[in-house]
């Protein structure tokens, strides 16, 4: 498989600032992050209705897994200095185009999880409707990752 060319200098600087690192690749471990993504989104289904918040965040770490699953096949893992950010950023960078539409909501629904997490008082609160919105959002990250690990080479 060839190099994967998209994104690289923005990859290249994330390195560089320590937001990203190589570790080895491992097409095993991507594997099992995106089957605990696809049960968080199962998951939040179940609870929404009671749990609107909960569900939130499960169909959020559904698609930040996803997304950390296509970095660990290539090669690469967001540092705490980068965290969720910089999982986006990455694959963002080697997909849009033309696949920005698709990721796009995950910023957003990172700062609407980091509200309700972190500043719940002062945040509205996240409903059962905002749940079921965003769970497509999700589950299209999903299948994003799923299809785009096998063509996307080691980095």
């Amino acid at each position: 498989m060839s190099r994967w060319e998209q994104g690289r200098t923005v990859i290249d600087d994330l390195i560089q600032r320590r937001e990203v690192e190589r570790v080895p690749a491992s097409t095993e471990h991507a594997e099992a992050e995106l089957a605990q993504a696809r049960q968080h989104l199962a998951s939040a289904k179940l609870v929404l209705d009671v749990d609107p918040v909960g569900a939130y965040s499960l169909a959020y770490d559904a698609a930040r897994k996803a997304l950390a699953a296509v970095l660990v096949n290539q090669g690469l893992r967001a540092t705490s200095r980068g965290g969720h950010v910089a999982v986006y950023e990455t694959v963002k960078a080697q997909l849009d185009p033309p696949l920005g539409s698709i990721l796009r909501p995950f910023s957003r629904m990172r700062v609407r999880r980091n509200e309700s997490e972190y500043r719940s008082a002062e945040a509205p609160p996240v409903t059962p409707e905002e749940v079921r919105g965003d769970l497509p959002k999700a589950q299209a990250i999903i299948e994003l990752a799923e299809k785009a690990m096998p063509h996307m080479g080691r980095y």
